[in-house]
């Protein structure tokens, strides 16, 4: 019993002492590249998305992020791209309308340089990735005194990996680079 509540009070602790950072949408950007035709690089984006930040530790060693996006807010800059890519052999949103990820983990490499884990949903498939990310920075919002906080996320996926794409890597790139750079807002 005494375990029991020692490990109740453990969590009640914690939640009280952990910070919740919102994305600022208009400092952040989702987003990926991929090569066509193995001579060029194709860019996207998401429109439509959200991230949150849960840590209790100032250097974030401890974050959880958590991040949503509206997959049919999909923009390449180019219609008819966009709407191969949003259709069955794509990324099928009207099954599938959002990617999310979760991280699992966080380990800090050296002061601002950290490798990320965790769990990637596209397309219906859930995978374990692994990303890069470095704190940019820290500072306030001059209207609201609140604590800022700017994350650069990078990586890679392989996009037949998640179902995503029926062209041959001659046409469209395997790899998926991916890269999300944001501004964080302390609540």
């Amino acid at each position: 019993m005494k375990k029991i509540t020692f490990v109740a009070a453990f969590l009640v602790s914690f939640a009280s002492f952990a910070q919740t950072w919102n994305v600022d949408k208009a400092h952040s950007k989702l987003g990926f590249t991929v090569t066509h035709l193995m001579i060029s690089e194709v860019d996207g984006n998401f429109k439509t998305f959200d991230a949150t930040i849960k840590s209790s530790k100032e250097d974030f060693s401890d974050a959880v992020f958590e991040v949503s996006a509206d997959v049919n807010s999909l923009n390449t800059d180019n219609e008819n791209r966009d709407k191969d890519l949003k259709g069955a052999s794509g990324f099928d949103v009207e099954k599938h309308p959002k990617l999310t990820f979760k991280s699992t983990s966080i380990s800090k490499v050296d002061a601002k340089k950290y490798k990320l884990t965790g769990d990637l949903t596209l397309k219906g498939v859930t995978k374990p990735v692994t990303l890069e990310m470095t704190l940019l920075g820290m500072g306030k919002n001059m209207r609201t005194q609140k604590p800022k906080a700017g994350f650069k996320i990078t990586g890679t996926i392989k996009r037949t990996d998640f179902g995503v794409g029926g062209m041959p890597a001659a046409v469209v790139g395997e790899d998926v680079e991916l890269r999300a750079v944001g501004e964080f807002e302390q609540q």
